[in-house]
């Protein structure tokens, strides 16, 4: 290392501050040092623009310097092309996460976009203690609920829940009951929320109704989920607490979700 040019020594520190840096602004989030909107929006998006370009350009100097020094060192040389490749990397992780929050505008999925599962009054409570975005309507345009009418293109603003969801690809599908009682569902739904990691498992064989919370690792963020046991199927909704778009979460949560309940339940629910 003493014997390392500076500008190689600065592509070194640059690289191991990288991880450091997203690391301190997810989990500084997640322990309540600052809020979600500046931890994601702030520290991670615009302030970890600034550190891939400043790490790529420095590292783009190195590359030059180190490729005409005379002996080429070729150590050097892969230093500073790794200081532009991490970099690289992380602009296409952001570009990635741009187009996938424009593929899932919404954050708040359902198998029943005509009658989606409600959450109890302690879920409500939670949500409203942690000032969590409402609950959509599934009938409304989105242009004309508050959370989304300053955030979304024309040609999005007319949609509502109810045909964003119908029009998905993965739209996810209700889960038949079978020969399964009520019962069996809700304690193979609890089972099968356990197995994924859900939290705060509560269960209602009288009504049919299982709930739980999902928290990210990084940033802890926390989705609510139920489950609702009918007479003839299983509905499932997973709902973000905060932010615009779920990135796909939800979707792919209940989408696991209802094939570990259908493995639980096996051929009764078939």
């Amino acid at each position: 290392m003493t014997n390392l040019p500076k500008h190689t020594k600065l592509i070194l520190a640059l690289l191991l501050f990288m991880p450091a840096y997203f690391a301190i602004a997810a989990f500084g989030t997640k322990i309540g040092i600052w809020d979600w909107k500046f931890g994601l929006g702030v520290l991670t998006f615009s302030g970890g623009l600034i550190v891939f370009g400043v790490t790529a350009l420095v590292a783009l100097v190195s590359l030059v310097l180190a490729y005409r020094a005379a002996p080429r060192r070729n150590g050097l040389v892969a230093i500073a092309i790794l200081g532009l490749v991490l970099p690289a990397a992380g602009f296409a992780a952001f570009a990635g996460a741009r187009s996938k929050a424009a593929d899932n505008p919404i954050h708040d999925i359902a198998t029943d976009t005509g009658n989606p599962p409600l959450f109890s009054d302690e879920t409500m409570a939670a949500r409203a203690d942690a000032g969590a975005n409402p609950l959509s309507d599934y009938q409304a345009p989105l242009g004309q609920l508050e959370l989304y009418k300053d955030r979304t293109a024309p040609e999005l603003a007319v949609k509502s829940h109810a045909q964003i969801i119908t029009d998905r690809k993965d739209r996810p599908a209700p889960l038949p009951l079978g020969g399964a009682t009520k019962a069996e569902a809700v304690a193979d739904i609890a089972a099968a929320m356990g197995a994924m990691g859900l939290t705060d498992i509560r269960t209602n064989p009288e009504t049919g109704m299982v709930e739980a919370v999902a928290e990210t690792f990084w940033f802890g963020f926390k989705d609510d989920v139920v489950a609702r046991v009918g007479d003839s199927q299983i509905d499932f909704r997973s709902v973000s607490r905060v932010g615009i778009s779920d990135l796909g979460a939800n979707t792919a949560r209940i989408i696991e979700l209802r094939a570990r309940t259908e493995a639980l339940l096996g051929a009764a629910s078939r």
